[in-house]
């Protein structure tokens, strides 16, 4: 008694069935990558990673100071518009939140002069206001916080 699943196969097909899982693997091996193959992409990577990284690094330090100044000249002009309004310069008392809200003493005021709300400096801190005998001096001071300091932590102000 024969079995359907005893089939036989020509010649040809016995010998594609014999040798298939041999192209297989020759096909699979060619289709990867070795492990030198990768550790070199990987050192070229790391290298250009080295090489690249603290120039882009040093390029965002410098746009956080620039921000800080054109957010100091942003305020030195809401702050003309509010002498304009009211007929002087906030006080130091007063500060810069007399750019949002309403002083007391500002018959005039004609604000708020700044939108969204009084920015804070890059780096998080309240940038600092004083006004004397008509002169106005807006200072953040840079990445450390304190006074003084160079490149990242030098403080920007809007007078030279």
């Amino acid at each position: 008694m024969t079995s359907p699943y005893n089939l036989r196969l020509p010649k040809k097909a016995a010998f594609m069935a014999r040798s298939a899982p041999f192209t297989r693997r020759t096909h699979a091996r060619a289709r990867g990558f070795t492990l030198i193959e990768l550790l070199v992409v990987l050192a070229i990577l790391t290298l250009l990673a080295g090489l690249v990284g603290p120039k882009v690094l040093n390029q965002l330090g410098g746009a956080k100071s620039k921000t800080a100044a054109v957010q100091i000249a942003d305020l030195d002009k809401s702050l003309e518009l509010f002498k304009l309004d009211v007929g002087r310069y906030p006080s130091t008392e007063e500060g810069l939140e007399a750019l949002v809200k309403k002083p007391g003493s500002a018959n005039g005021w004609n604000g708020p002069y700044l939108k969204g709300g009084l920015p804070t400096d890059p780096w998080g801190h309240a940038y600092r206001y004083t006004s004397s005998g008509g002169n106005i001096e807006i200072l953040s001071l840079g990445a450390d916080g304190a006074p003084g300091g160079e490149g990242e932590n030098a403080d920007i102000r809007n007078t030279p």
